[in-house]
């Protein structure tokens, strides 16, 4: 069992950055892949950012890839996601996941599924 808290939302200025951060409690979070999603105004929970368990890989959703990096600190039970370059477009509640999946999908880059733990959100506003 893991429980997520995540933190590090609020308000920016386009062209801003925000560092947000993920505590997890809970032994088995280390064996876990973690990932972050969010959910905008009006819109559907969309995959963000995802790493395996041991960090040796990244995954990002195109539309973020180059802005955003996704890290982990096993031994302190965290996760964090630094957003550069953040746009309006960026706005919305971001997520902390984990035990995220790859699922096959036909276009041949898999989609990430989500796993059963989630944080309770953090808002991001990002202002023109």
């Amino acid at each position: 069992q893991v429980h997520l808290v995540d933190s590090g939302g609020g308000l920016v200025q386009a062209g801003g950055s925000l560092r947000l951060s993920c505590v997890a409690s809970g032994r088995a979070f280390k064996d876990y892949a973690v990932a972050w999603f969010r959910q905008g105004p009006g819109t559907e929970r969309e995959f963000v950012a995802g790493m395996p368990w041991n960090g040796f890989r990244t995954f990002y959703a195109d539309s973020v890839k180059g802005r955003f990096t996704i890290s982990r600190d096993n031994t302190k039970n965290t996760a964090t996601l630094q957003m550069d370059s953040l746009t309006p477009e960026d706005t919305a509640v971001y997520y902390c996941n984990a035990d995220p999946k790859p699922v096959p999908h036909p276009s041949g880059k898999p989609s990430i599924v989500p796993g059963d733990y989630w944080g309770q959100g953090t808002q991001v506003t990002v202002l023109s």
